[in-house]
């Protein structure tokens, strides 16, 4: 092994030294806090590690980006209103409605929640951008920083209209845009087989689905028109020469890095300036802490279940929160659960509660052997990473529309949160524990999800740097977007073809009606 190390050695160094580098940049980040921040941050972590300077725009009662922080320089804007606040009586209401089982009512009341949620947040940003563009001094500072670019998660709008107003290369760090998911803004979208999420639907629709995906995609149109659009008109008008909208400066970014794969993804039309970095996040799992490694090796040969709902929620209402600890306490295998709530009261003793847990190192581990968990994008990913079946109790946003693409691919199962009792938790879990056809195809989706040519990370990273270096990639945007729809769909080439046909056809029908007149006239004159 040492010999063929040391004949290596010289080749690796040739191709170190002719990989293509970027001498350490500015990079003006513009995040979204909660558990998007928790991507941006590994991203992050990476452009410091490559020697890159990095300045993060912050709010002063952001919920998880802390001031103080050797990994980059901080800017921290003043705002008022405590969005963690809504969100958690968002979050209860949203709960509550989905206990009160499916209907036309629930719906309806969910998509009200969602909407006036959504549409506060965005004017809050919206002025608290504005507040800051009229800081001559900050926006000298900024100026003055001569930055590459700006990385900025486009699920709020500020990252994007900001490099527009300082006419600076813009990266994306995306999956989610204010309007619904990335793609239907840049790429074709053929609602045909292109679900829209929050449909529940799959890339295989009949009729009447199909009527259901153009009816929630008219939810999202609405959502831009009249919830997002609105919140930023008053900075497009003032402060762009011309004026613009969100999605006109989305679709000029110059590269867009997707959080998502075709692994997991539906197959779709996409666009040359799209990189997609799915699992960028995953790495192999580290050893446990010594104490929970033997609480992990006294499961035995039965294994471990681990759940979590990730970083937004605490905990289930109280009565959930029974019913699973119930199921859990009845099945052979020790369970470790993420919950800050009460204890529940019937919880059993092969459970052990934490209020944190090293969630990439336990789906790791090979004792696990069911993940119990929420649905959301990095837990999904990670699971497929390490080829962990999950039963998912999806709560809101992306979550089932994530699920739903590990179940149609039999590597998971969905369970509604009005349906979860003691009962079912049970009957899930023995169904993903017992039939091998979900490890069987987790795995399948963690092979091929590996087998690729560069990391996920690396690609994100030559990708920023490959927009430093070229000053931005407008070779990689389609000019399609500037075309007006008709135009788009040929629809005026459709109409002036039609035209032409119809002129030809008349043409011919008066030069023949002419030519049976001349006939019979001359008929006529030789009968007199």
């Amino acid at each position: 092994m040492g010999v063929m190390s040391e004949k290596l050695a010289p080749l690796t160094l040739c191709l170190i030294l002719l990989t293509s580098h970027c001498d350490g940049g500015n990079i003006l980040v513009y995040p979204v806090d909660g558990s998007h921040w928790v991507n941006m941050k590994i991203l992050l972590v990476e452009l410091k590690e490559r020697g890159h300077n990095l300045t993060v725009i912050r709010s002063s009662n952001s919920w998880y980006i802390p001031e103080k922080s050797s990994l980059y320089t901080p800017v921290t804007l003043q705002m008022d209103d405590n969005m963690e606040d809504f969100f958690g009586v968002y979050l209860e209401e949203h709960m509550r409605a989905q206990r009160e089982g499916a209907s036309m009512l629930t719906f309806l009341k969910l998509t009200k929640h969602f909407l006036s949620m959504i549409g506060q947040a965005h004017q809050m940003w919206a002025d608290t951008l504005i507040e800051m563009i009229e800081n001559q001094s900050l926006m000298q500072s900024l100026r003055d920083s001569k930055y590459d670019l700006v990385l900025t998660d486009p699920a709020m709008a500020p990252g994007v209209l900001l490099a527009k107003y300082l006419n600076l290369p813009l990266v994306l760090n995306v999956r989610w845009i204010p309007s619904g998911e990335g793609h239907f803004v840049i790429a074709p979208s053929p609602l045909s087989y292109i679900p829209v999420p929050g449909s529940g639907l799959t890339d295989k629709m009949s009729f009447i689905q199909r009527v259901k995906n153009i009816l929630f995609y008219g939810i999202i149109l609405y959502q831009n028109r009249f919830m997002v659009g609105p919140s930023y008109e008053g900075f497009c008008s003032k402060y762009v020469d011309g004026g613009c909208d969100v999605n006109s400066l989305l679709q000029e970014a110059d590269i867009w890095l997707f959080r998502s794969d075709f692994v997991f993804e539906f197959p779709r039309p996409t666009m040359p300036n799209v990189v997609y970095i799915g699992g960028f996040q995953c790495k192999p799992a580290q050893p446990l802490p010594a104490d929970l490694e033997e609480f992990v090796q006294s499961a035995g040969e039965h294994g471990i279940i681990i759940m979590t709902l990730g970083t937004l929620v605490d905990a289930l209402p109280r009565e959930v929160a029974d019913e699973i600890a119930s199921a859990f306490a009845r099945m052979p295998q020790k369970i470790i659960w993420r919950h800050k709530g009460d204890r529940p009261s019937t919880l059993g003793n092969n459970t052990l509660l934490v209020e944190w847990m090293p969630q990439k190192d336990l789906l790791g581990h090979p004792q696990t052997k069911v993940f119990v968990a929420h649905g959301g994008t990095n837990g999904v990913q990670e699971a497929i990473y390490h080829g962990v079946p999950v039963l998912g109790i999806p709560l809101f946003f992306d979550q089932f529309d994530n699920l739903l693409r590990l179940q149609e691919r039999g590597a998971g199962k969905i369970l509604p949160l009005v349906d979860v009792n003691s009962h079912t938790i049970e009957q899930g879990l023995k169904e993903l524990l017992h039939q091998d056809s979900y490890r069987q195809k987790i795995k399948q989706m963690s092979s091929l999800h590996r087998d690729q040519p560069m990391a996920p990370m690396d690609q994100a990273v030559f990708w920023v740097e490959y927009v430093m270096r070229h000053k931005g990639a407008p070779h990689l945007r389609t000019e399609a977007y500037k075309l007006p729809w008709y135009s788009y769909y040929c629809l005026d080439v459709v109409a002036f073809l039609l035209t032409v046909a119809l002129l030809l056809i008349f043409t011919f029908v008066a030069l023949l009606w002419r030519l049976c007149c001349r006939t019979k006239r001359t008929k006529k004159n030789k009968q007199n």
